[in-house]
């Protein structure tokens, strides 16, 4: 495992975790100041001492743990790296805090002179969660976006209505010219934000159309509009496409 550097801030080390949900494997990232002692490391990743060792070897003193959402691919590890850094963990959730202060929406961290600002992005789960670095406009997505791909609204925990004006939200972001590339927690780094946000707000506008149309032609339940909707999608993907049905017809039913 190496460390990759992607801007003079930001850089990630690669979990071996490839999956259907996890594309290459969990981008675990490692933010720091140019000139600073002290890091930040966002998404420890999955519990793998290979991938925790290699990610304290490119993070040194770690001043600040974070995570973009709950999922175990993203946080399995949290608790052996607070341990072995005695760095905090913050979360925007405070179930998920460790102690320290929950995170809020819309406050400035600084670590060393790295400002990170806080944007509640919920949808993909309720506790999801983007880091912006004003400084070079480059967010942190976590699985909000993907590097590659279009995510999953993870029923029930994940809800669409939220999901939207998150993706909305984000867009007006590049718009004014505050994200210039997105740093995922999967896949490649995304250097057309505006491109990849436009194309999930209109994927998510046609599933939804698709998945109102089989309900009409009498489909009653995720797995019947998953057949429909998602035929000519490998089946090993329809154990997600259901997830985020659900959440599409909990959408509609609304």
């Amino acid at each position: 495992m190496s460390v990759r550097t992607v801007t003079d801030r930001a850089s990630f080390v690669l979990a071996e975790n490839p999956g259907i949900m996890t594309l290459d494997g969990t981008n675990t990232w490692i933010l720091r100041e140019p000139g600073a002692t002290r890091s930040v490391v966002v998404d420890p990743g999955p519990s793998d001492d290979a991938h925790l060792q290699a990610v304290l070897a490119a993070a040194g003193e770690v001043g600040l743990v974070l995570f973009t959402h709950r999922h175990l691919d993203h946080t399995e590890a949290l608790d052996r790296l607070v341990e072995l850094t005695g760095a905090p963990a913050r979360s925007i959730d405070p179930e998920f805090s460790r102690g320290a202060e929950p995170l809020t929406d819309g406050e400035t961290i600084d670590v060393d002179g790295l400002s990170i600002e806080v944007l509640a992005t919920p949808g993909h789960t309720t506790d999801s969660t983007c880091f912006l670095l004003g400084a070079e406009a480059s967010l942190l997505s976590g699985d909000t976006i993907l590097g590659r791909g279009t995510t999953v609204i993870a029923h029930p925990d994940g809800v669409l209505g939220p999901y939207l004006d998150s993706l909305a939200h984000v867009r007006e972001l590049v718009e004014e010219g505050l994200v210039e590339r997105i740093l995922p927690g999967h896949g490649p780094v995304i250097e057309s934000p505006a491109e990849v946000v436009d194309f999930y707000l209109e994927h998510r506008a046609e599933r939804l159309d698709q998945v109102r149309a089989a309900v009409e032609a009498g489909a009653t339940t995720a797995r019947e509009v998953v057949e429909t909707v998602y035929r000519d999608v490998d089946e090993s993907l329809w154990g997600a496409a259901e997830l985020s049905v659900s959440a599409q017809l909990d959408h509609l039913r609304a």
